[in-house]
């Protein structure tokens, strides 16, 4: 890989900590989009990591959106379609991980950050975090799944009421409707999502792997299918060392030893 400009990647205890660093407000710029998903695809086959941060790097700014000066420079259909399925590709690319991701948010989150994170398997955001999908203030929608998925996390109607009116919402409404996970104290969204990334990591990676696949799935498929999946999933491990350390260990009154194997 590449070294990045607008990223930096560190590793702490099996956790990839991934931080945006493009001041002053992290615009997801198409270059910095082509970093994103090339760090996303090493990170993703990297064995090393079973968790994933990804962090802002400022307590202003998250991230502010996609880069404005870039959008006004579409002026057709197939530009604008090209750009943010573009944007999508990258996106989707965490939601379908093996592992999880932990977006740490801070400051703004807004346009193409809140659609970042809510890309993220698990949002941990500071009290002075602020959340929304204003598009609709420059006569667009939405463009990279921020429909889709505002939607899915928060229900319908109230996606709705974000992106026909743009509103920004703060970190305790995001709590209170599902957008985030957790509130936490401003400037600590970073610390506590590395420790619950940490917590994740210590579990074996092979049954981390095996829930990515069966929750993945979850909203692409019939409840039957759904069921299936996780069925073949859960038999699986049987044939595994980790899953057999685990059964013993917990016969035995120990904390469990897992290999990934």
């Amino acid at each position: 890989m590449s070294q990045p400009r607008f990223l930096s990647l560190i590793e702490d205890s099996q956790v990839a900590v991934l931080t945006l660093n493009r001041p002053p407000a992290n615009a997801l710029s198409i270059e910095m989009l082509g970093e994103l998903e090339e760090s996303i695809e090493s990170i993703n086959c990297n064995e090393n990591f079973k968790a994933v941060v990804l962090a802002g790097g400022s307590t202003k700014f998250f991230c502010a959106g996609a880069d404005i000066k870039e959008l006004s420079k579409i002026h057709s259909e197939q530009d604008g379609h090209k750009y943010g399925a573009y944007g999508q590709s990258v996106l989707n690319k965490i939601e379908s991980a093996p592992k999880p991701y932990i977006a740490a948010v801070e400051g703004a989150c807004m346009g193409g950050g809140l659609e970042l994170a809510l890309a993220c398997h698990l949002r941990i955001a500071g009290t002075e975090a602020k959340f929304a999908l204003p598009e609709i203030n420059l006569g667009l929608i939405p463009g990279f799944g921020g429909t889709c998925r505002l939607a899915e996390r928060i229900g319908k109607s109230r996606a709705l009421e974000m992106i026909l009116t743009g509103k920004e919402v703060d970190s305790e409404t995001a709590q209170t409707s599902g957008i985030i996970n957790q509130a936490v104290k401003s400037g600590a969204a970073l610390e506590t999502a590395i420790q619950l990334a940490k917590q994740i990591a210590g579990k074996g990676g092979l049954a981390i792997a095996a829930i990515m696949s069966a929750v993945n799935n979850a909203d692409c498929a019939s409840l039957e299918e759904r069921l299936n999946k996780e069925a073949d999933e859960f038999g699986k491990l049987f044939t595994t060392r980790d899953t057999r350390e685990g059964l013993l260990a917990f016969l035995e009154k120990r904390l469990p030893r897992f290999e990934d194997k």
